[in-house]
């Protein structure tokens, strides 16, 4: 079971849908007690990174530090991959995970922002055995929709390039990010997809 955590701003439909396909089932839930009950983590992310504090306030953000702790897997999704930083110039005020160092900034190029469409995605050394990644060819390309985009630091698996290069996937231990969604990447986001169920369930079977 993967358990999709609902903040009022996610990508929840299509995300569901997309885990559907591969016969997963999900649940949906904004309720701290059952994401530390849950057996794998998703949060779709769209919109303004502010749109995070209500995860702080509703008690979900704390219950999301005591899974992952507990080596709950947690696939996080465009601001949901961003959270999972110190934090972001979009909302100075709003606290990330602080799971990867750094902060999100707004692009800083002369090509149009958002950066909304197709890219190809790269490894970098350190995501050359990622399982998240795993039977994704490289230079593959998938979907982004984004204005902010986060710093290539330690556990950075996949980087891309629009004006300039930033971080496309993240992963470290039980934790995976992607930037793009892989909803809306195809045949490759679905790989990606299946790889989290396959974590998922490995780990479950434990």
């Amino acid at each position: 079971m993967i358990t999709l955590i609902d903040y009022k701003a996610g990508n929840l439909a299509s995300v569901r849908k997309a885990f559907a396909y591969l016969g997963q089932e999900t649940e949906t839930t904004e309720d701290p007690a059952a994401v530390q009950k849950a057996s794998a983590l998703v949060l779709p992310g769209v919109g303004h990174f502010s749109t995070t504090e209500r995860l702080a306030m509703s008690g979900v953000r704390d219950a999301v530090l005591e899974a992952i702790a507990e080596g709950t897997p947690f696939l996080g999704i465009c601001v949901g991959m961003q959270w999972q930083f110190e934090g972001s110039t979009e909302a100075p005020g709003s606290e990330g995970l602080a799971l990867f160092s750094g902060q999100c900034e707004r692009f800083q190029t002369e090509l149009k922002v958002p950066h909304v469409g197709w890219n190809r995605i790269r490894r970098t050394p350190e995501g050359a055995q990622s399982r998240l990644l795993r039977g994704v060819d490289e230079g593959s390309f998938v979907y982004f929709t984004h204005s902010y985009r986060a710093p290539v630091v330690e556990g950075v698996a996949a980087i891309t390039t629009y004006g300039e290069t930033f971080a496309a996937a993240v992963e470290r231990g039980n934790v995976f990010g992607t930037q793009f969604h892989p909803e809306k990447s195809g045949d490759t986001g679905l790989q990606i997809l299946k790889n989290f169920c396959n974590y998922a369930a490995e780990r479950s079977a434990r």
